[in-house]
This record gives structure tokens, sequence and C-alpha cells, in this order.
């Protein structure tokens, strides 16, 4: 079956004048939502390598022998390839929708389920919300595609890891996140045997009596993993922090979004309610 939905699917072969037409560019993409736009026909939220997030049509998308119905799942790296219609005078290109013209499967690991599908939804939340479009971010996609398989660990804390991690990249790939190593206002460098706290509107300042906090090593380590671009160690940073950590980076979040819960969250905590 999947050897059947990695063949590209969507493209409508066209004769070029004196040979063949060029073969459309493929682009690394996860699909991000989707929305109906006829009673055939999609519109998909994608999040793209090369261009960050873009809108595209998928005519026909929702056909009983569609094959695109098989290739456009979230969290299942896609190679797409889309049209791009030239903006009129005065029109912004940020949210244009392009014709889709091909999509394939482009393999990984197997679709997430239970709670690593609701946590999913969640980073898909986030970057839907957080992300203007057409705004690319390579080092956030590549983050993201590594984060994907970490959710369906057995290891709680694990997976924890894998989400402070990723809000950590996504934050600071858009400019929200302050330096680490050093307290925000001053930029003096952290000092050693006091707790310091990530607030939304001070950044880094010293912890108050009972707030959390993490000490200076911590914040280091984190910011090293950053600089470093080394998904993998950022995670192991935020494994023994991930009490005081997850608080203060959820604040941020929510400072930013304008919103004190998130829908995916909600419905995180409503499915936790009802096993009580």
């Amino acid at each position: 079956m999947r050897a059947a939905a990695s063949r590209v699917v969507g493209a409508t072969p066209q004769a070029a004048r004196g040979g063949r037409a060029a073969a459309p560019v493929l682009q690394p993409a996860y699909l991000l939502h989707r929305y109906d736009w006829s009673e055939s026909s999609l519109i998909l939220d994608l999040f793209t390598r090369e261009h960050g997030r873009v809108a595209v049509a998928a005519k026909g998308a929702k056909r009983p022998y569609s094959q695109l119905r098989a290739v456009l799942l979230p969290f299942q790296r896609l190679q797409v390839a889309y049209g791009v219609r030239r903006p009129r005078e005065g029109e912004g290109d940020g949210g244009e929708v392009q014709p889709l013209k091909t999509a394939e499967w482009a393999g990984g690991p197997a679709m997430l389920g239970g709670a690593a599908l609701l946590t999913g939804f969640y980073l898909n939340e986030l970057l839907m919300k957080l992300l203007a479009r057409q705004d690319p971010h390579p080092a956030l996609f590549d983050a993201y595609a590594h984060t994907l398989p970490a959710l369906g660990a057995s290891d709680d804390a694990r997976v924890e890891a894998a989400l402070r991690g990723f809000e950590l990249v996504l934050l600071r790939e858009i400019g929200l996140l302050p330096e680490l190593g050093r307290v925000t206002l001053t930029q003096q460098p952290l000092g050693g045997g006091v707790r310091h706290a990530l607030k939304a509107e001070s950044g880094l300042v010293a912890a108050a009596a009972g707030e959390v906090g993490l000490v200076a090593d911590d914040w280091r380590a984190l910011q090293a993993a950053l600089d470093a671009d080394d998904l993998a160690a950022l995670q192991r940073a935020c494994l023994p922090v991930l009490a005081d950590l997850k608080p203060m980076l959820r604040n941020l979040l929510h400072y930013h979004l304008a919103t004190p819960v998130l829908r995916t969250r909600q419905l995180m905590m409503d499915l936790q309610n009802l096993d009580r």
C-alpha cells in the first residue's frame, strides 16, 4: 500500500511546444491542517522546508477514487509541488492559495496514535498560530521532523523533553526567545547559585522566592544546544529540568499566542479528566 501511495499523484501531464514539459520541482512538506473547499476539493495548510507555511488547493482530493486521499495525511513526510500565481498589483503574497500540482508520500515512521496523536496536533497548532505564511524556517522544519517520532516513545519523560526542545527551537526561530546565558535587561552573564525565571515581558530575570526557575548551568546547557543546532543535546538538557521548564515555556507561548489555552491542550485536559 505504501509503495502505491509513494507514487506522484495529482499531476496532469502536459505537452510542451517542441518537447516535454519539465517535471515539477518537489520539496519536503508536512500537512498541518485541511479545510473543505468544495464538495470534491480541499485547502491544505502545509509546512514546507523551503517556503515555510503555504496554503494550497488540492482539487479533487475528496473524490473516492483520488489517490491524494491516501497521501495527504498529517505527520507523514511528503514531497509536494505547487504552482505560484504572481500577486496582482497591491496584493500581498503571504495569504495566496496556490494550486497543488503533485504530492507523494516520502516515507517515515508509522502514523501517530493515542496520546501521541493529540500531542502532534498540539505541535501543528503552534505552527499554524505562530508562523507567518511564506516565512521559511529550515531548522524548525528539521526539528519538527525529528520530534514527531519521539512523541510515540513509551517513556513519558522523553516525550516531554521532545516537546520542550521543540518549543525552544520554535521560540528561537521566530525571535521570541532571549539569550539564555544572560540576564535579559542587563545582558550580564548569569551568576552561579542564583535561579533565574523566563518571563514573557522581561526575559530572564532573577527568580523571586518560591518562583520556578533554573540555575545558570541549566540555562547555559540549553543555550549551548540551541547554538549548536543539536536537537538531541537540547532534549538531554531539558530532561533534568522538565518540571520547572514546562510552566515557563507554557506562559511564554500563551503570552505570544494571546490565549490562555490552546484547543489541543484543552482537549487533552478534558480527556484526562474523563479518565479520573
